[in-house]
């Protein structure tokens, strides 16, 4: 294995994957303080976004031993992106987390160009932006995950053979929803955070009416950020309004769903949106 990051975050192992579509992942592994593979075969969470992700989320782990509020043990395994990829995994995860055939928002593109306006991105950055929402492959990125990923990390780590959860943020978060709606049994429990479900005419959507009551059992945890329905900017203010009307559509039909929400922004939502998940579906039991 790779030593990157290796005295960086504690109890952690870094390794690249090539998938079967060609494209190469970073993957960072952590384990529990003290965990042993030979006395305890534990779950996985997944987590998207690896390469921002990372290093907000992998130290929580020692939310396990937190005596207050305990958190059932599990090994996290981050994914992003690797090589040269990792300095555009901003607009690669565009490709990989939107699911196949999402339309792009307009509120979406407006802010892309107010980005451009304001110089935190070059024409040619946008463009390069856009241009992987025209062909998104969330379908793949999930086959990757589950067919190519899990068995590594199950073979490599000795994991358990039930009970592994999935958590995304943002466009990480869509990507959940997506992956609870396709009814993948490798999850036991999915969170998203601040879904990026940005118009009404998402395939979310249209996935919830095929359903129609005949919802996966998977728990699923949402989070929404006030600061953004409170807010002054369209798109934010879409995300919550639409991933709230997500939520309606699952409650009303009777769906394993809980959700929380953040006093946070989309940027610093991240961190709190994780820990909400962790809490609500891998609580613990109180030591006597």
């Amino acid at each position: 294995m790779s030593t990157m990051w290796n005295g960086c975050l504690a109890d952690t192992d870094y390794f690249e994957l090539r998938s079967s579509s060609g494209h190469d992942y970073g993957v960072w592994v952590t384990t529990p303080p003290n965990h042993d593979p030979a006395t305890a075969q534990l779950p996985v969470v997944y987590v998207l976004d690896g390469n921002w992700a990372v290093g907000l989320t992998a130290p929580l782990i020692v939310t396990q031993q937190d005596p207050m509020q305990p958190i059932k043990p599990y090994i996290q395994v981050s994914i992003g992106y690797a090589g040269e990829d990792a300095q555009h995994w901003a607009r690669l995860r565009n490709r990989d987390l939107v699911p196949p055939g999402e339309p792009v928002a307009r509120e979406f593109l407006d802010a892309v160009e107010m980005g451009v306006q304001a110089g935190a991105m070059t024409r040619e950055q946008a463009d390069a932006y856009v241009d992987e929402l025209r062909d998104t492959r969330g379908d793949a990125f999930l086959g990757f995950i589950t067919d190519e990923l899990h068995p590594r990390v199950e073979r490599d780590y000795g994991t358990a053979t039930s009970g592994h959860g999935l958590f995304g943020y943002s466009y990480g978060g869509l990507f959940s929803l997506y992956a609870w709606l396709t009814g993948t049994t490798l999850f036991e429990s999915i969170g998203a955070g601040s879904p990026g479900v940005a118009g009404e005419d998402s395939r979310i959507f249209a996935r919830i009416r095929e359903l129609g009551d005949d919802l996966p059992t998977a728990e699923l945890h949402l989070t929404f950020n006030d600061r953004e329905i409170l807010g002054t900017v369209p798109i934010y203010q879409n995300l919550t309004k639409n991933a709230a009307t997500v939520l309606h559509h699952l409650t009303a039909r009777g769906a394993a769903v809980t959700s929380e929400v953040l006093r946070e922004t989309h940027v610093t939502g991240l961190q709190s949106s994780f820990l909400s998940y962790l809490r609500t579906c891998r609580a613990g039991e109180l030591s006597r």
